[in-house]
Order: structure tokens, then C-alpha cells, then sequence
């Protein structure tokens, strides 16, 4: 690259800002003298996912990033449409883009000469690759799989390991994690109907035999069950209905222990266009520290909590965190 630009512009989502967003600004900053961050409206960003954070969210944190590393050099844009001012704009001479954007840009340089003036210089900035080799990105963050830091929440080698409880997690697993809905044991819709209403939306997970037989009674079907045939350590007279569900997956997963079945039966679940029952041989009470870790954000987990009602725990950043914490303390099997 030759003599720094004195107008850079850079148009893009900047959804959970992360460290791909930090590298793409980075690169922007060595590239011009003054930088233009034209962030998306919420009009074409509710068009993209209705997750997606909101346009003041998303500007203060790349303020936030700018107030330590842009020297003053960098100033933020609402966008509105595809292309914004760069079609017209006389008075910059470069724009940044991703590879999936250059297209975009070269649109973008045409529109400026029908317009009388000058192609803009197209920086081109490479992804940055996570420790799987994917592509650093708030699509792959909603999607569950990665945190801002690009760590994928389960690395591909993790997952065709077999994994035992260390004796330190039992007390931390005691307490429930996430909202508790109360009510009697001998009337389980009491807590469930509570529970349900709570939800607003994203995937139905429901983790135990009496949590997915009580949907069921509702006529709820959960998107995603999750059964072993026990409760409280004893065979249940009354089985779940696994015609109930459009494909069943079978695992086994013995106590105090993260299989590698389990684990592929969980992602194969979450990647299922219709609903699905994991039917376990062994337990799925350890079933939510995987469940989390690979679904998207916006997740809700159910599962019974004995003697006092139902837990509601819905997949977001903290939860990820909580669970690759508590995934950390268990130990590979021989």
C-alpha cells in the first residue's frame, strides 16, 4: 500500500461487537487518516435477524473501541440503504470492505462514475479465522457457536471425547441456574404453564422425562426433548410418547458423565428441521452444560428442578460462559 487515504468509509452491521469488528477498524485506520463507520440502521438490520442488537448498542460499542484505539480518527454513521453517501460523496477516497462485501464496492465505484467522479480505493480486509477455522462473525455468535473473543464455545476436537464430573462441581450443580417457576410436584402444569409464559420465543429445549411428558399433556410438543425413562433414579411406569416427535436420535450417556454421543446427538438435534427426542440410555441430567454451550442465543432450556418446580434458562452469552466454566472442570475418560 502506498500513501495513507484521507477518507476511509466502512459500512457494516457491527453486531456484538467482536474481535473481527476490532481487526477490520484496525486494518481501516493503518490504511486512511480519517474514517467514516456507516453502522446499519435497525430498519435493515431487523430485515437480517431480529436478534440483532439495536443501533444505539451497536454504535456505543464502536465508540467504546474507538475511544482507545482510533486517536480521534473515527467518527460513526446511521445506514440506511445498501449503499449509502459513497455513490456521491466527492470528498473521500477509499472504502473498506470484507470479501463478501467487495461486490458491493465495485457496484459502488461504476455508481461514482455515472456520477462524474473518481472510483473509490477498495481496501479489501481477510476474515479473521477462529481456532476451527471458521470464519470470526456476529452471524456465528448468534448462532451459538463462538464468543466475541472467536473461541468456539466446543472445539471440534472436544467433541469425540468422552468426559466424566470432577467431585468439585456437585454443589455448583445443585443450585438452579436460571428462573424457577414453583409449584407442587402431583400438578407439574402449575410451575409449566408459569414457565411457558415466560418465554418468548426461540427454541423449546426440555431436559427430563416429567418436564417433556408435562408438555406434552399441554399439548406442547418441545422442539427439542431430551428423556432417559427415569426420575429420581427410578423407571417411570408412564413413558414419553416418542411418536410425538417427527424423528427420535438415540445416545447413551452414562451418570456423571458428557459423552461423545451425547454430545453428537445434541448437535444433530439443534440442526433438525423438525422436532426431535433424544432418548438416552443412561442420563440426561448433565444434558444443558452441552445443550448451551452449541445452541444459538436465544435458546430456552427447561428442565425439572425436584420438590420446588420448573427452571427456565435461556442460551445467551452469560450462560455460555457459566457452562464452559463448569465444561473446564470435567476430566477426559480413559
Amino acid at each position: 500500500m502506498g500513501k495513507r487515504l484521507e477518507l476511509c468509509l466502512v459500512g457494516g452491521t457491527f453486531d456484538r461487537f467482536h474481535v473481527g469488528h476490532a481487526h477490520l477498524l484496525t486494518n481501516t485506520l493503518a490504511a486512511t487518516e480519517l474514517a467514516e463507520v456507516w453502522i446499519t440502521s435497525d430498519e435493515m438490520a431487523r430485515k437480517k435477524s431480529p436478534q440483532i442488537e439495536s443501533f444505539e448498542t451497536r454504535r456505543e460499542a464502536v465508540l467504546s473501541w474507538a475511544d482507545t484505539h482510533a486517536d480521534g480518527r473515527i467518527k460513526t454513521f446511521e445506514l440506511k440503504d445498501s449503499f449509502g453517501p459513497a455513490p456521491k460523496r466527492p470528498d473521500c477516497d477509499g472504502i473498506v470492505c470484507t470479501p463478501e462485501t467487495l461486490s458491493n464496492c465495485n457496484e459502488i465505484n461504476i455508481r461514482r462514475l455515472t456520477n462524474g467522479l473518481t472510483p473509490l480505493e477498495i481496501i479489501e480486509v481477510p476474515h479473521l479465522l477462529d481456532d476451527d477455522g471458521g470464519v470470526v462473525s456476529s452471524t456465528r455468535i448468534r448462532a451459538g457457536c463462538i464468543s466475541r473473543e472467536g473461541k468456539p464455545w466446543l472445539l471440534s476436537s472436544e467433541r469425540t471425547k468422552n468426559y466424566v464430573m470432577s467431585g468439585e462441581l456437585g454443589d455448583e450443580l445443585k443450585d438452579p441456574f436460571g428462573d424457577l417457576f414453583t409449584g407442587p410436584d402431583d400438578a407439574c402444569e402449575i410451575a409449566m404453564s408459569s414457565a411457558i409464559e415466560s418465554i418468548a420465543g426461540g427454541l423449546l429445549v426440555a431436559v427430563g422425562d416429567i418436564t417433556v411428558l408435562t408438555l406434552l399433556d399441554m399439548e406442547i410438543t418441545p422442539d427439542i426433548a431430551f428423556v432417559d425413562g427415569y426420575t429420581k433414579r427410578k423407571e417411570l411406569t408412564k413413558k414419553v410418547d416418542l411418536q410425538a416427535f417427527d424423528a427420535v436420535i438415540h445416545c447413551i450417556n452414562p451418570a456423571g458423565s458428557l459423552t461423545a454421543s451425547l454430545i453428537a446427538a445434541i448437535d444433530t438435534a439443534l440442526h433438525s428441521d423438525g422436532t426431535v427426542c433424544v432418548d438416552v440410555s443412561g442420563e440426561e441430567d448433565l444434558a444443558p452444560i452441552i445443550i448451551h454451550l452449541l445452541a444459538p442465543l436465544g435458546s430456552n432450556v427447561l428442565y425439572g428442578q425436584p420438590g420446588e418446580g420448573v427452571v427456565v434458562t435461556q442460551t445467551d452469552e452469560i450462560a455460555k460462559q457459566r457452562c464452559r466454566n463448569i465444561f473446564s472442570h470435567f476430566e477426559v475418560s480413559e
